[in-house]
């Protein structure tokens, strides 16, 4: 995909470009993200390709001794998930203009999602086993959602 996107928060104090790997979303059903974002996290890879205007309004959390989670100060919305040490960033897909165009590829800690909503879309699925176990051996910084 390799096309850089325009995005921003809420408020619009926060404002950032980032390149999508492939066109293809991703969805996450783990605690963390439930909690921090109401709901699964709707994310797109973009590598370490991320650059943001006003960088002093973007606040980051560590929520995990791999990985932080961006948001913006003044509006609260969330931006990306981020792993520390290769710095890959997963964007919040509803943060993207033009967030119409991605697929949805895959949905990871499946195993954690509640039972009260489901997606009807056909996806590639992992559990929370299989998540680490992917990383842990690839140590990529992104799940595969071809």
């Amino acid at each position: 995909m390799a096309e850089r996107m325009n995005g921003s928060c809420l408020c619009g104090a926060v404002r950032f470009t980032a390149v999508p790997e492939r066109p293809k979303f991703n969805v996450c059903h783990c605690g963390m993200c439930r909690r921090w974002t109401g709901g699964p996290f709707f994310g797109v890879h973009c590598g370490t390709d991320v650059r943001f205007e006003n960088e002093d309004q973007v606040g980051v959390i560590q929520t995990s001794e791999w990985a932080e989670r961006g948001f913006c100060t003044s509006c609260g919305s969330a931006l990306f998930y981020r792993l520390r040490e290769a710095g890959t960033y997963e964007i919040a897909m509803g943060t993207l203009d033009g967030a119409e165009a991605f697929d949805f590829g895959l949905q990871v800690f499946v195993d954690k999602k509640p039972e009260n909503y489901a997606f009807a879309n056909e996806t590639r699925m992992m559990t929370e086993q299989q998540v680490i176990d992917y990383f842990v051996k690839s140590n990529t910084g992104e799940a595969d959602a071809t």
